[in-house]
């Protein structure tokens, strides 16, 4: 259908916008998209050391750093091991879009504080199963960091002959 009349947003609403296409998930949607985002789109503040999830949690919401710096980091026997460190604009936790996911690694604020937008998961399936467009965009954006992953985690495994560095599959994306 052809519209006679753009939609006009207010400057707020156009800098969240923009801040969102910032990641490769929401980087394909419209204006028109991104605005079915905002009603569930929730600020929420951390503190240093406050983990936002641990690995085998529930994936309940999709997290989006507005400034701070969050550590993804993986169990490996006794300690942690740091897969990749977020700052400004980064987002984590995206397997939210998918039902039934758990997560795989723990979230920690390593800054002094840090400021998140919060997705939570009933909203973003809400939407997904009433705007199919965006649905579509989201999961091949999805299967397209995935993909990523995987071809880092091959990389990282050839060049290191099964010995290798694990913040190499994130770190290549960031």
């Amino acid at each position: 259908m052809f519209k006679l009349f753009k939609k006009s947003y207010a400057e707020k609403d156009l800098a969240i916008f923009r801040f969102l296409s910032r990641n490769k998930l929401f980087e394909s949607l419209t204006d028109e998209e991104l605005e079915e985002f905002l009603p569930y789109l929730h600020k929420r503040q951390y503190k240093e050391n406050e983990v936002v999830f641990f690995a085998n949690d529930p994936s309940n919401a999709l997290y989006i750093i507005k400034n701070g710096i969050v550590s993804l980091n993986i169990d490996v026997k006794e300690h942690m091991e740091k897969l990749a460190v977020l700052r400004n604009g980064k987002l984590f936790g995206d397997n939210a879009i998918l039902e039934n996911t758990k997560r795989v690694y723990t979230a920690l604020v390593i800054s002094e504080s840090a400021e998140l937008y919060v997705i939570p998961k009933i909203n973003l399936l809400q939407i997904m199963e009433d705007e199919v467009q965006i649905k579509a965009k989201l999961m091949g954006a999805l299967a397209e960091e995935y993909s990523d992953y995987v071809q880092n985690l091959f990389k990282a495994y050839q060049t290191e002959y099964g010995f290798f560095d694990i913040n190499m599959i994130y770190n290549n994306n960031s």
